[in-house]
């Protein structure tokens, strides 16, 4: 469930990648990882939540540590302040149970 007011989220290529940007996103901010979605061909999202300060931070942090990586490449990313309550069904679809 979403615990604060913001959704961040960071979309690359390849789990390695996807690591580097959740691992940096969560030592960056005060940030929840929520967990990942894998939407196709390898094209991996990570997506964390907490408050919209702490969620900027964190994309911000995750962009910056897969751009220094060889090959790596963010193909988008968003934080979301205040998402609708709606969102939380997409978010709980791709969760990972115990993470």
């Amino acid at each position: 469930m979403l615990r604060k007011e913001a959704v961040g989220m960071i979309e690359t290529f390849g789990l390695v990648f996807a690591l580097e940007a959740a691992d940096a996103m969560c030592k960056a901010a005060d940030v929840e990882l929520i967990g990942y979605e894998n939407v196709a061909s390898g094209y991996i999202t990570v997506i964390v939540t907490g408050d919209v300060g702490a969620c900027r931070a964190a994309v911000d942090a995750g962009i910056s540590a897969v751009n220094r990586m060889e090959d790596g490449n963010i193909y988008s990313s968003i934080v979301i302040a205040r998402p609708h309550g709606d969102l939380q069904k997409i978010i709980d679809k791709y969760a990972i149970p115990n993470l």
